[in-house]
């Protein structure tokens, strides 16, 4: 399969906020800026729990650092980590934040643009029936 049919390209797992805040070598986070110059989906964690899923169709390092870096975002005083999910066709970007969404427990107020599949109410009577037994 070709990069050019992918739907993501390249992530970063579990990145520290503190890489916003690198004064030392101006080289070193244009590197940071160029790995994540593309557009993409988010997650920002609170230590190692998802927080907040975000997409962005202009380049990841601009929407992350604003979190980072502007204390009236919504979101400044929450996360200490992200990870960042390369998805360079944009159509494909709410998708891919729609799967993460749906995937983790996130303070998102957003439902996910995907169809949710509902667990049958039998089977969710059965199993309260086999819990309600195994405490007896």
């Amino acid at each position: 399969m070709s990069i050019k049919h992918k739907v993501v390209t390249g992530y970063a797992k579990m990145w520290p906020r503190e890489v916003f805040d690198i004064k030392e070598g101006k080289r070193l986070l244009d590197s940071i800026r160029q790995l994540l110059s593309e557009p993409g989906v988010y997650v920002l964690y609170r230590d190692d729990l998802p927080y907040y899923v975000g997409k962005t169709t202009k380049p990841l390092f601009n929407r992350i650092w604003a979190h980072a870096n502007k204390p009236k975002d919504k979101y400044y005083n929450f996360w200490n980590f992200f990870s960042a999910f390369v998805v360079p066709h944009t159509d494909h970007i709410s998708e891919v934040e729609g799967l993460l969404i749906a995937a983790m427990p996130t303070s998102n107020s957003a439902n996910p643009k995907i169809s949710r599949i509902d667990l049958p109410r039998e089977v969710g009577q059965i199993l309260h029936r086999l819990r309600r037994i195994d405490k007896e």
